[in-house]
C-alpha cells in the first residue's frame, strides 16, 4: 500500500521559509512525477511545484515561482518544496501527490491525473 507523508508545515509570520517534506513508501516509483498542490478554503486544488522522477523536468506555478524549490524526486522516493518570502495567499493545506506510471518527463497540472496523495499539511502565513 502506497503512503505519501508530508511533514513541515506550520505557522510562519509573511518574509519567513518553511521546507516542506514528503517520503513515499510501500513501493518504488521507476517512472513518475511527484507534486506539491495546495488547497485554500473554498478554492480548488490547485499544483504549485513538480518534478519529474529524473529530476530534469520541474513546474512551478506563476505564484510561487521565484519563491519556492522543488527537489529529490522518485528516484529518491522523496520530495521537498522550499518555500521562501512567504506570503498571506499561500496559506492553505499542501499536499504531495504522485503521478505514477509516466512514460515520459511530461508534468500534467490536473489534481485528477495523479494517483497517490498524502493526507496533507497546513501552510498558515500571518501578516
Amino acid at each position: 500500500q502506497v503512503q505519501l507523508v508530508e511533514s513541515g508545515g506550520g505557522l510562519v509570520q509573511a518574509g519567513g521559509s518553511l521546507r516542506l517534506s514528503c517520503a513515499a513508501s510501500g513501493r518504488t516509483f521507476s517512472r513518475a512525477v511527484m507534486g506539491w498542490f495546495r488547497q485554500a478554503p473554498g478554492k480548488e486544488r490547485d499544483l504549485v511545484a513538480a518534478i519529474s522522477w529524473s529530476g530534469d523536468n520541474t513546474y512551478y506555478a506563476d505564484s510561487v515561482k521565484g519563491r519556492c524549490t522543488i527537489s529529490g524526486g522518485t528516484a529518491k522516493n522523496t520530495v521537498y518544496l522550499q518555500m521562501n518570502s512567504l506570503k498571506s495567499e499561500d496559506t492553505a493545506v499542501y499536499y504531495c501527490a504522485v503521478d505514477a506510471f509516466r512514460s515520459t518527463s511530461t508534468i500534467r497540472t490536473s489534481p485528477t491525473e495523479y494517483d497517490y496523495w498524502g493526507q496533507g499539511t497546513q501552510v498558515t502565513v500571518s501578516s
